[in-house]
């Protein structure tokens, strides 16, 4: 990169980077755990589960949602020598850096199947469904504003668009990138 340039990564692709493997593993542990009878029995756990699975979609898609604001309506116009990072670079870097905490929330949610069948595997889902759903309202905003949010990689802590760190949101127009609004694959 060249003098003042810097790496920038698509708010919306960080934000839909945890929401397949958070959806797909918990809909598999809620389905493990709907064939144990667990200790409530499978009713009471899939009731549960799904009261769960839809409170952490709410409390994940509103949360955090007034900086995400804040944060595009400052937003700056990305300079010439920015280099935009890849949709496919951003979710695996994502995905690298949080491998071992998907992995030990998959344990969680098929142990909490020995107890609440399903509900573990459900409010994993939630979050997932949580996220996918941010991710979309970030796309909304985008196509109304008709700019791309993107943010400076070294300011992304723990995979989060929204940290202290994060000062400012930069904009490009709607066709940069590989990325469509709201962080899904560009359709060609």
């Amino acid at each position: 990169m060249g003098r003042g340039a810097q790496s920038l990564a698509r708010v919306a692709v960080i934000v839909r980077a945890g929401a397949a493997p958070m959806w797909w593993p918990g809909l598999l542990a809620a389905a493990v755990g709907a064939l144990l009878p667990g200790l409530t029995g499978r009713r009471i756990g899939l009731l549960a589960g799904a009261a769960l699975f839809l409170v952490t979609m709410a409390v994940v898609a509103l949360a955090r949602g007034g900086r995400y604001a804040e944060l595009a309506r400052g937003a700056t116009r990305a300079g010439r020598t920015d280099f935009l990072q890849d949709r496919a670079v951003t979710v695996r870097n994502w995905r690298r850096a949080h491998r071992w905490w998907l992995a030990g929330a998959f344990v969680a949610a098929l142990a909490a199947g020995l107890v609440l069948p399903g509900a573990g595997g459900l409010l994993l889902a939630g979050a997932g469904a949580g996220l996918w759903l941010k991710a979309v309202r970030i796309g909304q905003r985008e196509r109304r504003d008709d700019v791309l949010y993107w943010v400076r990689t070294d300011w992304v802590e723990r995979g989060r668009p929204t940290g202290k760190r994060v000062k400012a949101y930069r904009t490009t127009g709607p066709v940069a990138g590989d990325a469509a609004p709201g962080g899904a694959r560009r359709r060609r």
